[in-house]
């Protein structure tokens, strides 16, 4: 070693420096946590909140070019309940035999997404609002918004959500 590299020392970083590099490992790391790309929810009211199945055919359901969710099979909507397509953003439920309704998964309160369907209700987990499947209302604040209504169309056994 020659003595200009015995004389040569690295600059250390600030504390300044330290704290913002973990800071930022922290909120990537909560924002890894909190996202999904696998549709969730519950079926009826008799499945104790388990989330439910994915799509039948081996894939979640596509969003195509216009924002719509589609390759959502009627059969995936259990009766009663409804299931949460995460990354699409939409909640789809079936309140009755054959009625279909789809929602924002995103709570107006602010703006986390949905995580359950379970006894007639869409669940918000950040500050459990509650929702109705049947239209989206408000049935437990602190939500004082309903779900924005979306549009859900049948066409044999698949549902589209625009």
């Amino acid at each position: 070693m020659t003595d200009r590299d015995e004389n040569h020392i690295a600059p250390l970083p600030s504390r300044r420096a330290v704290l913002l590099g973990a800071g930022a490992v922290g909120v990537v790391g909560v924002l890894a946590a909190c996202g999904t790309d696998t549709p969730t929810g519950a079926g009826s009211a008799g499945n104790g909140g388990a989330p439910a199945a994915g799509p039948s055919g081996g894939g979640s359901p596509a969003a195509g070019a216009s924002g719509a969710a589609a390759g959502i099979k009627t059969t995936d909507i259990p009766v009663g309940g409804g299931m949460i397509f995460a990354k699409q953003k939409v909640v789809v439920t079936q309140p009755t035999s054959g009625t279909f309704k789809a929602f924002s998964a995103v709570c107006p309160h602010q703006g986390c997404l949905v995580a359950t369907v379970a006894e007639g209700k869409i669940g918000c987990p950040c500050h459990n609002s509650q929702f109705d499947i049947t239209n989206g209302a408000v049935t437990q604040g602190p939500a004082n918004k309903p779900l924005p209504s979306m549009n859900v169309t049948t066409s044999g056994e698949n549902l589209t959500v625009t």
